[in-house]
C-alpha cells in the first residue's frame, strides 16, 4: 500500500498565510498540515509516500526533508499548476496508481488517526470515504444507495440544496486498489483528460465511472471521526478548535464563541437556550419560498416594524419597539437607567454587565436553589435605595419562576416605590402558567414604569434571525429608543417573521405543550442519574447541582471532547463549582445528552 498526497495548489482563499507558503504548509496549533499527515502515514507501513507539488514546490520538498518521515518519498512536479487543476496533478502519478494498492488525499485536510484506520481496517479494496453533508461542508457531494453503491456524484454546479439530506459529503480521501486503477480509473483519466482538457476535477472521472455497471468503488461512511477541510481562514480557526490537543484550551476556545456551533461538526449544544419545538416546518417553507425577496430586499424602517410586533403581542405601536435581539434592547434600555440599580445574581449577565458596578445593587439568594420569592425582593430591596430594579423571570440560570399574580404585586410595590421595574420575560412561555406573560396593554397603561423585555429569539427558536421586543407603558422611552437605535435594524428575514408569525399561533401553542412535557420527563431523568440534584425550573433549561467531589468542569471537558456535546458550567458566574446549566432540546437529542451523562458520573469522581 503507498500514498498519493496532491499538494501543488496555491491556496488562494488563505490569502496571506499562502503568499509565500503552499497550502499544506499552514499551522494548525502549531503543527502544519503536511507534517501532521506525513506522520500519521508514517506510521502505517507504507512502501512510499508519492506528493505532487507546485505552487512554492521546492520549499515544500525543503520543509519535509528536515521533517522525521522514515517511509521513503517521491517527488512530482506539476509545473503548470496555476493553468491546471487537480485532474492533471494526478494524471502526473497515474503511472504510480497502477503499481500498487493506493490511498489518494487531497493535502489541505486535517483528520484524526481514525479516518485512515476506518479506509485500511475494511476489506473492500476500493473506496469513497464519506461523511453525511452538515451545513459547513462544501465541494462534491454523493447519493448512497443501502449498499453504499454510489449512485450519483453531485458537484457544486448541480447542488440542490432541497436534496441535501440524501447527500453525503466527499472527505477527498480514496483507497484505490491497483487493479481499480488499471482497469478503471487510469483509463478513464486519460479519456476525461483528452477529451475535456486539464482544468477539471478528478471526482469527475469518479462520477463517470459510476455509471458503469461494474463501477467497483463503493462509499465508506465515516460515523463521528473528526476531519476538516480548511480553505480559508474561518475553517483554519475551527479546525483549530476542533483538533485542539489541550482539552481545557478546547473548552476554553468553544466557549468563546458564544454562537456559530452549526459550524463544528454534530455538535450538540446544550448551551444555548431556544425552543426545540418551534418554528414548524410549514413556517421554514414559507420563509424559504420568499427567501429571493427578501434577500434582495430592504427591510421596512422602524415605524413599520413597531406596528407588526404590536400586532404579535396586542399592544399599542407607540408601547413596543423591535430590537435586534433582546440585546440591542437591553444596551439600549440600560443606558437610560439613573441612579442605583438593584440587581438578582445570579442572572443574565448582559443586564447588570451593561451598568456600572460603583451604583449596582445585588441580591444573592442564600439557598442552594438561587430561589427567591417577591416577598424575597421586597424584604432585601425595602430598605435599600434604588432607581430601578431587574428581574428576569423565569431567572437564568436558576430557572426560578414568579406566578403572574406575584409578579403584578411586585409592579404594584415598585410603582408605590417611584421604582422603575424592568421585567426579563424571555422564557416566561415556558412556564407550566398560562398566560404569563406582562405585555398586555392595559398592564402597560396602568404602569408606565414597567418595561417589559423578551427575546423572541428563545422563546420561538428562531436565534438566527435576532428578534426582540421591549414594551412598557413609558411612550416617552419608548419614542427615546426608536431614535437611538438603527432604523433598519433588523433584516427582512426578521420582519418577514413577524408578518407571518400571527398565522402559526395554534402550532406555537402546540409546542410550548410538548416541550414542557418533555421538560418533566427530562428533569425527571436527570434526577435518576447519581450524582445530581435537579433544580426545578420553569424555563427551556435546568440547572443541576453536583455531588461533592464532582468536577462541573471536568464534567464540561468530558462531555465536549468524548461526546462533542456542549453545556454550560457555572462555577464564574455562582462563584461555586458546583453547578451546570443544561438546555432542554427534544427527545432524541435529551436522550443522548442523558446517556453521556450517566457515563460521565461514573468517570469523573
Amino acid at each position: 500500500m503507498q500514498a498519493i498526497i496532491l499538494a501543488a495548489g496555491m491556496g488562494k482563499r488563505l490569502k496571506e498565510l499562502t503568499q509565500n507558503n503552499t497550502k499544506c504548509m499552514i499551522k494548525v496549533n502549531g503543527v502544519t498540515l503536511i507534517e501532521r499527515m506525513l506522520s500519521q502515514l508514517d506510521s502505517k507501513n507504507l512502501s512510499r509516500i508519492v506528493i505532487v507539488v507546485g505552487y512554492e514546490g521546492q520549499k515544500l520538498i525543503d520543509y519535509i526533508s528536515g521533517l522525521n518521515i522514515k517511509t521513503a518519498i517521491t517527488y512530482i512536479n506539476n509545473p503548470i499548476y496555476d493553468k491546471t487543476n487537480n485532474i492533471y496533478s494526478l494524471a502526473l502519478a497515474k503511472d504510480w496508481l497502477c503499481t500498487e494498492d493506493t490511498l489518494l488525499f487531497e493535502s489541505d485536510l486535517i483528520f484524526e488517526d481514525a479516518v485512515i484506520d476506518e479506509l485500511l481496517n475494511d476489506e473492500r479494496e476500493t473506496l469513497a470515504l464519506v461523511d453525511k453533508y452538515e451545513s459547513w461542508m462544501d465541494g462534491t457531494c454523493v447519493k448512497l444507495g443501502d449498499d453504499d453503491s454510489i449512485e450519483a456524484f453531485v458537484p457544486g454546479k448541480r447542488f440542490k440544496f432541497n436534496e441535501i439530506k440524501e447527500y453525503y459529503k466527499t472527505v477527498n480521501i480514496y483507497k484505490f486498489s491497483k487493479h481499480f486503477s488499471e482497469t478503471h480509473y487510469v483509463p478513464f483519466l486519460n479519456a476525461y483528460q483528452s477529451a475535456l482538457g486539464e482544468n477539471e476535477y478528478y471526482e469527475q472521472v469518479l462520477r463517470v465511472i459510476t455509471m458503469l455497471d461494474d463501477p467497483e468503488i463503493k462509499a465508506k461512511r465515516l460515523s463521528g471521526q473528526k476531519w476538516y477541510e480548511i480553505d480559508d481562514i474561518q475553517d483554519l480557526d475551527i479546525a483549530e478548535t476542533i483538533f485542539m490537543p489541550n482539552d481545557d484550551e478546547k473548552v476554553r476556545l468553544m466557549q468563546v464563541r458564544f454562537g456559530g456551533y452549526w459550524r463544528y461538526p454534530k455538535l450538540l449544544d446544550y448551551s444555548y437556550l431556544v425552543n426545540p419545538y418551534f418554528p414548524p416546518e410549514r413556517m421554514k417553507y414559507e420563509m424559504r419560498a420568499n427567501f429571493d425577496t427578501l434577500l434582495t430586499e430592504y427591510p421596512s424602517g422602524m415605524r413599520v416594524n413597531s406596528l407588526l410586533a404590536a400586532k404579535n403581542f396586542g399592544v399599542h405601536q407607540e408601547n413596543i419597539i423591535v430590537g435586534n435581539g433582546a440585546a440591542e434592547l437591553i444596551k439600549a434600555l440600560m443606558n437610560t437607567l439613573r441612579g442605583n440599580v438593584g440587581f438578582v445574581r445570579p442572572t443574565f449577565e448582559e443586564y447588570p454587565n451593561r451598568y456600572d458596578k460603583e451604583y449596582s445593587i445585588d441580591f444573592v439568594p442564600t439557598n442552594s436553589d438561587y430561589s427567591y420569592t417577591v416577598d424575597d425582593l421586597i424584604a432585601f430591596f425595602g430598605d435599600k435605595d434604588i432607581d430601578s430594579l431587574v428581574v428576569v423571570n423565569p431567572d437564568n440560570p436558576s430557572g426560578n419562576y414568579i406566578e403572574k399574580n406575584e409578579m403584578l404585586r411586585l409592579v404594584s410595590w415598585s410603582e408605590e416605590r417611584k421604582i422603575r421595574l424592568i421585567i426579563d420575560e424571555s422564557f416566561v412561555d415556558f412556564a407550566d402558567e398560562e398566560d404569563a406573560t406582562l405585555i398586555d396593554q392595559m398592564i402597560l397603561e396602568r404602569n408606565p414604569h414597567l418595561y417589559v423585555m423578551k427575546s423572541i429569539s428563545k422563546s420561538y427558536g428562531v436565534p438566527g434571525l435576532r428578534l426582540g421586543v421591549l414594551a412598557s407603558g413609558d411612550t416617552e422611552t419608548i419614542a427615546l429608543l426608536k431614535k437611538d437605535v438603527a432604523i433598519w435594524n433588523i433584516n427582512s428575514f426578521a420582519e418577514f417573521y413577524m408578518q407571518i408569525e400571527e398565522k402559526y399561533k395554534k402550532d406555537y401553542i402546540k409546542a410550548l405543550d410538548i416541550f414542557r412535557k418533555e421538560r418533566k420527563r427530562f428533569q425527571d431523568e436527570l434526577a435518576n442519574i447519581n450524582g445530581i440534584r435537579v433544580i426545578p425550573s420553569q424555563a427551556n433549561y435546568v440547572m443541576v447541582e453536583l455531588d461533592e467531589g464532582i468536577s462541573p468542569k471536568e464534567v464540561l471537558k468530558t462531555l465536549l471532547v468524548k461526546y462533542n456535546i456542549l453545556i454550560k458550567e457555572l462555577s464564574a458566574k455562582l462563584g461555586v463549582e458546583r453547578y451546570l446549566r443544561i438546555a432542554i432540546r427534544d427527545e432524541e437529542d435529551n436522550n443522548k445528552l442523558l446517556s453521556a451523562m450517566k457515563e460521565v458520573l461514573g468517570t469523573v469522581r
